[in-house]
């Protein structure tokens, strides 16, 4: 995996679509049939992308929202490969022939 952090879900969503097609979030909120609070906060990566909003937003630009996931399992990966926290726990992962291991040992 890359050391640089990946386009996130609400940069794309507001520098290659809002921008360009000269849409506000609240008329995207319109478009999908949601709050423009939840639009709001997918545009500052306030909030993480679930399958209904990927399949949504997928829908109004005629993508997919595999497009949409992808970008968000890229960030979430990222992050979690970058947090000191998440890797302190990550760490103490085994693989389980480890386990079968010690188990007949």
């Amino acid at each position: 995996m890359t050391e640089r952090k990946p386009t996130t879900v609400g940069e794309m969503l507001t520098l290659e679509f809002l921008e360009p097609l000269e849409l506000s979030q609240s008329a995207l909120a319109r478009q999908m049939g949601t709050t423009p609070r939840l639009v709001n906060e997918i545009c500052n990566d306030k909030r993480a992308l679930t399958a209904e909003t990927a399949i949504m937003l997928a829908t109004v630009f005629g993508n997919t929202p595999d497009f949409w996931l992808n970008l968000q399992q890229k960030g979430d990966l990222w992050k979690a490969l970058h947090s000191e926290k998440s890797m302190a726990r990550i760490r103490k992962a085994r693989p389980i022939a480890d386990a079968c291991d010690t188990a007949t040992a």
